[in-house]
């Protein structure tokens, strides 16, 4: 199995947001907010007059990943507490390598925010619009009435 990306990162999380937060802003972010529960950290911005919510999912804590070692022993609350953070860690480094190249894309106009954020910009309701979007899509899978991959090309 393969590494994830920045699986060893020691930068810590407050750095890996301002790091964000000031990256939004070069790209001409002029809003950001962040927030975090237990399950998840949560981050907002508004850019080009969109505004767009991304949140990352935190570990679960009791997690085997979390609460055993690679060699399948049990760690200790201390030694599950740093493999926790450090899988947070990591997350929020994937974050920014993630924003980095979609921002960097709309910069060189190979793609657009709308394009690159679809699914995490902000409905008027407070939904994003894959939250608005994903049950009716496992609807039309569901019925089986998919559009043709290819157009004027049979479904």
């Amino acid at each position: 199995m393969s590494q994830r990306y920045a699986a060893r990162t020691d930068v810590p999380v407050e750095r890996s947001r301002m790091e964000i937060e000031r990256m939004l802003t070069r790209y001409g972010a002029d809003q950001f907010v962040s927030g975090w529960d237990q399950r998840a950290s949560m981050i907002g911005f508004r850019i080009g007059g969109r505004v767009v919510r991304l949140e990352i999912p935190m570990p679960d804590r009791a997690n085997r990943d979390i609460t055993h070692s690679q060699t399948g022993t049990r760690r200790s609350p201390t030694q599950a507490q740093k493999a926790y953070d450090q899988a947070t860690r990591q997350r929020w480094r994937a974050l920014k390598l993630v924003l980095t190249a979609k921002l960097e894309a709309v910069a060189a106009g190979i793609t657009t925010i709308e394009q690159e954020f679809l699914a995490n910009l902000i409905l008027p309701t407070g939904q994003t619009i894959g939250e608005w979007a994903g049950p009716q899509l496992e609807a039309i899978y569901e019925r089986g009435a998919l559009p043709a991959l290819l157009p004027g090309a049979e479904p």
